[in-house]
């Protein structure tokens, strides 16, 4: 009953205030509940803060974070990486976030476990972070965490045009879009081999996760849903 699909209609009809992440999910969500509101997923920009120091090494680290249940978007995109090896050589180096039991010796990837304590330095050893996505309904209903951690960490950041990425990005100026595998090798190849549009990317991406999706930004926004709600009942 637990993975029942139809638990998450009832669960949204019954609540006095849905808070949905972005537009694809409030329009979901608006279906069985008027009562919707848009607060983007939020980053603590305290936490995820840059550290440079582990980065600019002599071998440039592009890498991916996610889970067991994400980690196929990663493997659908191991082509492409594999033709940006193929350019570059030793210049560049993969890692890989959240799944430990990952394993692609061709590009010579042993995934690192996910922990809250070392997240942020595992975000940080990253001169470059990617976000690859099919373009299907799942995918657009994700709020772009992954990005935002890449991004508050002063990471510089590629995704998939797809869902909200769309509204976080604003393409070469705080991240790249890059669809086809020629959009991606060439977003990914220009951040490669210029260190200043790197830092430039990164320092853009942080301030807009401060400015937009920070729970210092969004925190007056949940406190008016939650007195909205409140008020409603005590009504």
């Amino acid at each position: 009953f637990l993975k029942n699909p139809d638990k998450t209609k009832t669960n949204i009809k019954n609540a006095h205030l849905v808070i949905s992440g972005n537009q694809y999910l409030a329009e979901y969500a608006k279906q069985f509940n008027s009562i919707t509101i848009i607060i983007p997923t939020t980053v603590d920009c305290n936490l995820h803060k840059p550290m440079p120091e582990l980065r600019n090494k002599e071998t440039l680290v592009i890498g991916w974070s996610g889970s067991i249940s994400t980690v196929k978007h990663f493997e659908a995109f191991t082509p492409t990486l594999t033709k940006l090896k193929a350019k570059y050589g030793s210049k560049i180096e993969f890692t890989l976030l959240g799944e430990p039991n990952y394993i692609n010796n061709e590009l010579g990837i042993k995934g690192e476990r996910w922990t809250a304590e070392t997240e942020v330095i595992e975000l940080n050893k990253m001169d470059i972070g990617i976000m690859p996505l099919p373009d299907d309904k799942w995918a657009n209903g994700k709020c772009g965490l992954k990005g935002l951690t890449y991004m508050a960490c002063g990471v510089a950041t590629v995704m998939s045009p797809v869902g909200v990425n769309k509204e976080i990005i604003n393409h070469g100026v705080n991240g790249f879009l890059a669809d086809t595998e020629e959009e991606w090798i060439k977003a990914l190849s220009q951040l490669i081999e210029n260190k200043e549009l790197r830092n430039r990317i990164g320092d853009e991406g942080r301030r807009t996760v401060i400015q937009k999706y920070s729970v210092e930004a969004n925190k007056e926004n949940y406190l008016k849903a939650f007195e909205s709600v409140l008020n409603a009942k005590s009504a």
